[in-house]
């Protein structure tokens, strides 16, 4: 079911290639969206979409900094990531060491019966099972997903969702998606538009709840998204 109501939205990461998608279609929905970005030069690129730009580095920040920013908002999306390209010492300290810190100041919040987002993470189709070569450049951003979504799913009381599509493509889905049990699936098995990965955060982010299971492992399909 979903809830039309207008909430506020923060994307972390709201320059990436997913993020910058989704942000049109949440405002489209009727949502108001504050866009995390670290570069003052994409300022401009995120009003253009209609977001609200927040310059802010997210690694290191203290865990009361992100209580008082995480409360103001009825929902978060974590959509930053250093990726594969960055050093190992930076993926973990944004993909890792920042996420965990965010997921902290949540649960603080929540102990002290104060306001809590619902929080949305964008992970990877297989993260809680890869077996990544440690020598890979992907293995930081891979080893940095299983131990966030390891913490999202050991969580009792705040409304989380992971969302794990399969190898992203640019390419424009226009049928659906389709949802793969459990974390079976590996990446490279099957390929997921990011179109569609942000048709999912819109929904997610517009229904009254969330899907009981907290892992959402997806790639295109044929199931239209109200029904994933």
């Amino acid at each position: 079911m979903v809830d039309t109501k207008s909430k506020k939205v923060l994307i972390i990461g709201g320059h990436g290639r997913t993020a910058l998608i989704a942000t049109p279609k949440l405002i489209k929905a009727g949502h108001d969206v504050t866009s995390v970005i670290r570069n003052p030069n994409h300022v401009s690129d995120i009003e253009a979409i209609g977001a609200t730009p927040l310059i802010r580095d997210i690694v290191g920040l203290e865990v009361e900094t992100w209580e008082k920013r995480l409360k103001d908002f009825d929902v978060v999306i974590w959509a930053a990531t250093a990726g594969d390209v960055a050093g190992a010492g930076e993926t973990y300290a944004l993909d890792r060491d920042s996420a965990l810190t965010s997921l902290q100041a949540m649960q603080n919040l929540k102990d002290r019966g104060e306001h809590v987002p619902r929080y949305l993470m964008l992970s990877f189709l297989g993260s809680l099972t890869h077996e990544t070569d440690p020598e890979d450049s992907f293995y930081p951003y891979a080893e940095s997903k299983k131990e966030v979504d390891r913490e999202l799913l050991a969580t009792s009381d705040l409304e989380v969702l992971i969302l794990a599509p399969g190898a992203l493509t640019m390419e424009e889905n226009t049928s659906g998606g389709r949802v793969i049990d459990g974390d079976t699936g590996q990446l490279w098995d099957s390929y997921t538009s990011r179109y569609l990965v942000a048709d999912l955060i819109t929904e997610m982010t517009g229904r009254d709840s969330l899907p009981e299971q907290k892992l959402l492992s997806f790639t295109d399909g044929q199931a239209p998204v109200s029904e994933l």
